[in-house]
């Protein structure tokens, strides 16, 4: 495979998150056969799925507990600023493997 379309859909995994968040991921590992890009688009697919698991997670977390405010703000806190910090690792990886 090419290098920089090896780079390119590398980096479009990472970047998926915010067009197909691990649907794009799924079908490239399924797809191309390039061992480089399969690792890339494992990664990113990992990543992609602790927010989408854990946003809904935070939300039937503070609707159990009928809304309290002190679980709505642990929930914000261990899920929305760990799915934020999850986004900005994919996009700092997706920046990293297409400058590379």
């Amino acid at each position: 495979m090419n290098p920089n379309v090896r780079r390119f859909v590398s980096a479009f995994c990472y970047f998926s998150l915010f067009f197909a968040p691990f649907l794009f991921p799924a079908v490239v590992y399924f797809a191309v056969p390039d061992q480089e890009v399969i690792q890339h688009a494992k990664r990113a697919f990992l990543s992609h799925l602790f927010p989408l698991i854990a946003i809904p997670l935070g939300i039937i977390i503070s609707a159990e507990t009928e809304f309290n405010m002190k679980a709505i703000i642990v929930s914000v806190i261990l899920f929305g600023l760990t799915s934020l910090a999850i986004m900005v690792w994919n996009i700092m990886q997706g920046i990293k493997v297409f400058t590379r």
